[in-house]
This record gives structure tokens, C-alpha cells and sequence, in this order.
């Protein structure tokens, strides 16, 4: 019975070590801004044209809409275009950057999450209600 249960706690182990060294990359609406200020990320906000105007947009950040058929071949550019830089997505929640992100992981595209998002979400601070700099 020992055994057993030592078997099933190292697998455990294991499989927690694994989920978090594939862990795909994520940072806080305050560390996006703080590295997107120093000049270390890109950000992208992936959400509709409609929801920019509810909201404004994360000072800074480029607008590029997920809906649009074309939407991973202007993310790939961006990605490129930026080079060492990171690209942080943002969306209203973090649910649909964080979908992208895992999607484009697949192709081998290495995107960060903005946890959060403009709104809050997922038990994390949004852009919005930490303060930080929005343009209409």
C-alpha cells in the first residue's frame, strides 16, 4: 500500500514539474506596463473595434482585431517586427489572449498573456481598475 501511494505522489510531482515547465508565459497588467515603458514588450490588444471604444485601449499598445481573417499573418509580422521584444496580448478578461496564446504556441509562436485584461478578470486586476494609462 506504501508503494502505491509513493507511486502516485511521484507521479503527481512529476506532472505538476511538467505542467509548469510548459507553462506558457503570463505577466500582470502592471509588470505589461512596466515592460512595455522600458521598452521590452510590444502589447497587443486583440479585441474588436467596439470594444476599443468602450474601454479605450492600453496606452500604447497596438490594435490588431482578432476577428479579422488576417489576424495571425499581422500578429506573425508584428511578432517579427518586434525581435527580442515580448508580445504581451491583452483582451477584455484575459480568456481570449489567453486562447490565442495557446493556439499560436501550437505553430511555435512564444506570446505572453496579459492576466487580467482591461476589465479584470480570472481573480486578477485589469488594466482599467489599476490605474494605468489608457487611450480613448
Amino acid at each position: 500500500m506504501l508503494r502505491r501511494w509513493a507511486g502516485l505522489l511521484a507521479g503527481i510531482v512529476l506532472s505538476t514539474v511538467a505542467l509548469a515547465q510548459g507553462a506558457l508565459p503570463s505577466v500582470s497588467v502592471q509588470e505589461a506596463h512596466q515592460q512595455a515603458s522600458a521598452g521590452k514588450m510590444v502589447i497587443v490588444d486583440i479585441r474588436t473595434p467596439q470594444e476599443w471604444a468602450e474601454t479605450g485601449v492600453a496606452a500604447g499598445a497596438v490594435r490588431l482585431d482578432m476577428t479579422e481573417k488576417d489576424f495571425p499573418s499581422r500578429l506573425a509580422a508584428l511578432k517579427k517586427q518586434a525581435g527580442d521584444k515580448a508580445v504581451g496580448l491583452i483582451c477584455r478578461t484575459a480568456n481570449r489572449s489567453s486562447y490565442v496564446q495557446d493556439a499560436l504556441a501550437k505553430y511555435g509562436m512564444r506570446l505572453v498573456n496579459i492576466r487580467g485584461g482591461m476589465v479584470g478578470g480570472r481573480g486578477e486586476t485589469g488594466w482599467i481598475a489599476a490605474g494605468l494609462p489608457v487611450s480613448r
